[in-house]
């Protein structure tokens, strides 16, 4: 005969991992239709095929497509984020090596990779007619230009406004970088678009051009 304890509800840290393990098979599922099938034609029945789940279960969880692909969206974004924060409490306090950390964090073969790019560039495509995606990616992104803001100010210290004007520029060769690996996957490598950005970063501070050397084969100093 069953106990009362095996009759009655779950307890709640059991429910908890039960919920958060099927968020994560669901926005898992998420990226794939997105890369599968492009942001437009991703529906929940989509995601829910590919999570091998019922419709219904996507709903409960998200409530709406417009829900869903707004947390997957986030989701990508903590990713990245996590990646550059973790490289950044790894290095030392040279404000040099912290910049070489969050450049090297943006070509991680987990970050960039063709299907990861795709998804960013499906977002970014949309973000102007969906204000969900445009306020996600301005609190990201808001963090990763404010630690290359606070870095670069360490390294020109004497003139904080061309401080500023040097770390849009570095924000904005990287993202040139993400598109030509996105739209010309044949002629750019990931390896090449770093070195490339090494290149830039040496250029724009040559006193620390030894903190931003030439990649070994395996990809690092």
């Amino acid at each position: 005969m069953s106990t009362a304890a095996e009759s009655g509800p779950k307890p709640r840290k059991e429910r908890k991992g039960n919920a958060d393990m099927r968020r994560r098979q669901i926005l898992d599922a998420t990226f794939r239709s997105i890369v599968a099938n492009g942001l437009a034609k991703t529906t929940l029945a989509t995601v829910a095929t590919e999570a091998g789940l019922s419709q219904g279960v996507a709903v409960f969880y998200f409530k709406s497509k417009g829900g869903l692909l707004a947390e997957a969206l986030r989701d990508q974004y903590q990713k990245y984020e996590d990646r550059w924060q973790a490289k950044l409490a790894k290095s030392s306090q040279d404000p040099a090596t912290r910049l070489r950390a969050i450049i090297e964090a943006d070509f991680s073969p987990d970050i960039c990779n063709s299907e990861t790019l795709s998804v960013w560039f499906a977002f970014w495509g949309e973000q102007k007619f969906t204000p969900q995606y445009a306020e996600v990616t301005e609190e990201f992104i808001a963090r990763r230009t404010n630690a290359i803001g606070e870095i670069c100010g360490e390294l020109i210290p004497h003139d904080q406004a061309h401080a500023v004007q040097v770390a849009e520029w570095i924000d904005s060769f990287t993202d040139g970088c993400w598109q030509k690996l996105h739209l010309f996957p044949r002629e750019y490598a990931r390896e090449q678009a770093l070195e490339m950005t090494f290149g830039l970063l040496r250029t724009l501070f040559p006193d620390k051009s030894d903190s931003f050397g030439h990649l070994t084969p395996d990809g690092d100093k």
